[in-house]
């Protein structure tokens, strides 16, 4: 059997680039080993996250990480279980926050954030997504004048790269856009451009159901591995195998592993990212909360709220601790007086990471024939669409919209 384009991984990154490399003629056949939006995209913040240029592995960094380090239930953490393993990823986290790198990393992340949002607004168009987005902004919230100042940097960032915002220096302006908050809350900057979905799985599965009317093909297979061939690529599957003319990877955090096939060495991590979503009516939220103090947001979920965030770098076979989704809602409770935590559910996802916070997109160096788009980190839903129409005009051979010389699996 010969399918034309193979896409392997059936989370946003992969139904998107499907839809895309069908809406260009391509006959599609998307494999997943568990279905769609089954892991990462199941349970994230439902974030369009385009104010967020700066990447995780800023200059200064490194100083703030043993701190953080130190609470084993704090915004970043290794698991002792992991530590030594993590450890050349970590070397390679610090080179990237040098000034030099960190500025390119910049310029990189700046303009697939452009691109992602001017591809998100063609590609709600042509699914009639509308109904599933929520235009409400975003506020980050800062619990001193110090905090506050030592964040202007950042935000003169997004000013020089032409996102719009407007900085808060009291409680009452904040008030007037969240009412609710706790008062230790005294400076924010809101995002007003900044949008949500309405429920990151629904949006996947919206997407998928489109890509099934229109013909497009999603099955649940176990790919073992991948091999080049002269003019496509061989997939090698739980019960045998099928050969494509491309195969697109958007495996997420396993996607190393089928890269490791065709030779491919990517230091590729796994951010473990923990939430509790409440039911409807836990809390009046009026817009996607940022907390940054403490590395966790607040965000509205069919009606309800999400809490979830930070970053415990784990890998993907330790168990997992739920102590640090209790840990992101007990403080949730102190800065949203009234918060109703009764009925919430917990989850745990591994979002796909790289040292320089920049994904890989572009071909193997390789494979030819096989292609690569993974590793956004918390940024996947984000840059969704803008990586599909990359990958889609990297496969009819089209000049590329942005340079993918960043992007590349060879920088590595």
């Amino acid at each position: 059997m010969t399918t034309q384009v193979v896409v392997i991984g059936a989370g946003v990154i992969g139904i998107t680039t499907a839809l895309e490399l069908q809406r260009r003629g391509h006959s599609v056949l998307v494999l997943d080993r568990e279905g769609v939006a089954a892991q990462a995209s199941a349970g994230n913040a439902g974030a369009f996250a385009f104010a967020e240029v700066e990447p995780l592995a800023t200059p200064g960094i490194m100083r703030k990480a043993p701190k953080w380090l130190l609470d084993p239930l704090g915004p970043l953490s290794i698991p002792p279980a992991y530590a030594l393993k993590i450890a050349p990823w970590m070397f390679r986290f610090w080179q990237a926050s040098r000034p030099g790198p960190y500025k390119d990393h910049l310029l990189a992340q700046a303009s697939l954030m452009e691109h992602s949002a001017a591809a998100l607004t063609r590609l709600i168009a042509d699914v009639d997504g509308e109904p599933m987005m929520q235009r409400d902004g975003q506020m980050q919230l800062y619990e001193s004048e110090a905090e506050y100042r030592a964040s202007l940097p950042a935000w003169e960032v997004r000013r020089e790269h032409g996102i719009d915002f407007e900085l808060l220096e009291s409680r009452e302006a904040i008030a007037e856009k969240q009412p609710g908050l706790s008062p230790r809350f005294t400076h924010a900057g809101f995002t007003p451009g900044w949008m949500n979905t309405v429920d990151p799985k629904k949006w996947v599965e919206h997407l998928a159901r489109i890509f099934r009317e229109r013909g497009g093909r999603i099955e649940s297979q176990d790919i073992r591995a991948l091999t080049a061939l002269e003019g496509g690529v061989r997939v090698t599957r739980a019960d045998g195998e099928i050969e494509a003319a491309k195969v697109i990877v958007c495996a997420g955090a396993w996607s190393h592993h089928l890269a490791r096939t065709v030779g491919d060495s990517i230091p590729l991590e796994t951010e473990r990212g923990y939430n509790t979503t409440l039911p409807e009516g836990a809390f009046d939220l009026r817009m996607h909360l940022a907390f940054s103090g403490h590395g966790f947001v607040a965000t509205r979920i069919n009606g309800g709220v999400r809490i979830g965030g930070a970053v415990e770098l784990g890998g993907l076979d330790l168990p997992p601790n739920f102590k640090r989704a209790d840990t992101l809602l007990n403080k949730a409770v102190q800065f949203l007086p009234g918060l109703n935590t009764q009925g919430g559910t917990q989850w745990m996802g591994f979002r796909p990471s790289l040292p320089d916070s920049l994904p890989v997109i572009g071909a193997s160096p390789n494979a030819p024939n096989v292609v690569y788009a993974f590793g956004h980190g918390h940024l996947g839903l984000t840059q969704s669409a803008g990586t599909a129409e990359l990958i889609g005009t990297l496969v009819d051979g089209q000049p590329i919209q942005i340079s993918l010389t960043p992007f590349s699996a060879a920088r590595f």
